[in-house]
């Protein structure tokens, strides 16, 4: 077997399949972190299953983590597509 330069023995083909199967779980991941991150600011049952933290300032500790997930998957989101770039 001959190796190409900078390649491993353990290293595999990249196959169709498996680039598909990896955009899915990125993609769902962040569908999950921005459905957490506005159920966090919406003050809904999510804000409420955190019940020492939703009581202090009214939720607004809860709702400022919220929008801190949303900016950080968005920004997550621009650097991997600059990165695939």
């Amino acid at each position: 077997m001959v190796r190409k330069k900078g390649q491993s023995m353990g290293s595999k083909v990249s196959r169709p399949v498996s680039s598909l199967f990896n955009l899915a779980v990125w993609f769902t991941g962040i569908l999950v972190s921005l459905a957490v991150g506005f159920g966090m600011t919406k003050g809904g049952a999510l804000n409420q299953s955190i019940p020492w933290l939703s009581g202090l300032a009214h939720g607004v500790i809860v709702a400022v983590a919220g929008w801190i997930v949303i900016v950080l998957t968005l920004l997550s989101v621009i650097l991997a597509l600059i990165d695939r770039l």
